[in-house]
């Protein structure tokens, strides 16, 4: 079974209440769709967060997001893993990397972290923030070949940002009081995959909001989705 909630910013109570909640088995999966941060230039405190993962039963996927220590990510192997291309952190956790089709469970999934910080005016260069948040035009590239190389049709796209026309929703509600031009670039890519890409559903995080939205969408921060049915998942008593 393949699981997805939202941002987990490093809380690892987060993975042990998952595990208490849903009892996932060995072969099953949790996807983070982004700002994973676990691993966050912490030296010692984020090996002591990454061992206690590895000691759980199930795998962990997670897309990078905007709140991650981008150095250290890319400092893990890189290998191919179910027709994708990942970073091995530990033997049960792994960084699903930009623009990648991954096939588990049957299941097509197209990747895209990335994403731009609001609060970064407080953060600092090279301690608190990392300007690779932000994809690169390589990335972009390569997500559209990897794409067109599986005829533009997945069975589900995972984002941590949130498509353009979504962001210009959530303006209109009043969800979000603007827009970050700063993000704009990322945005639009993911709203061209939006609608050129045959796919079954969208999630993404980012946004701190757990909500079902139009054209199939889905904004997760704390709920926990199944991806085989798009349904919510429900706890194990």
């Amino acid at each position: 079974m393949i699981y997805i909630t939202g941002d987990t910013h490093g809380e690892v109570s987060r993975f042990t209440q998952f595990y208490e909640d849903y009892q996932p088995k060995p072969d099953d999966y949790l996807i983070v769709a982004g700002d994973f941060g676990c691993i966050f230039g912490l030296g010692l405190r984020d090996e002591s967060k990454l061992d206690q993962l590895a000691e759980l039963p199930y795998t962990i996927l997670f897309l990078d997001g905007n709140h991650e220590c981008f150095p250290r990510i890319y400092e893990y192997p890189v290998e191919e893993w179910h027709g994708g291309r990942v970073h091995r952190v530990r033997s049960n956790v792994l960084h699903l990397m930009r623009g990648q089709v991954f096939e588990i469970e049957g299941i097509s999934i197209f990747t895209m972290g990335g994403g731009y910080s609001i609060d970064v005016v407080y953060r600092i260069p090279g301690r608190t923030w990392w300007p690779e948040e932000m994809p690169t035009e390589e990335e972009y590239a390569e997500a559209m070949s990897n794409l067109a190389h599986h005829g533009n049709v997945v069975d589900v796209i995972i984002s941590h940002a949130a498509p353009e026309e979504t962001m210009q929703m959530f303006v209109q509600t009043g969800e979000i009081s603007h827009r970050f031009l700063q993000e704009g670039r990322l945005n639009v890519f993911l709203e061209n995959v939006r609608q050129t890409v045959e796919h079954r559903h969208y999630y993404f995080g980012h946004m701190h909001l757990d909500k079902r939205l139009f054209r199939n969408q889905t904004s997760l921060f704390y709920d926990v989705y199944r991806l085989v049915d798009g349904k919510k998942a429900m706890r194990r008593d």
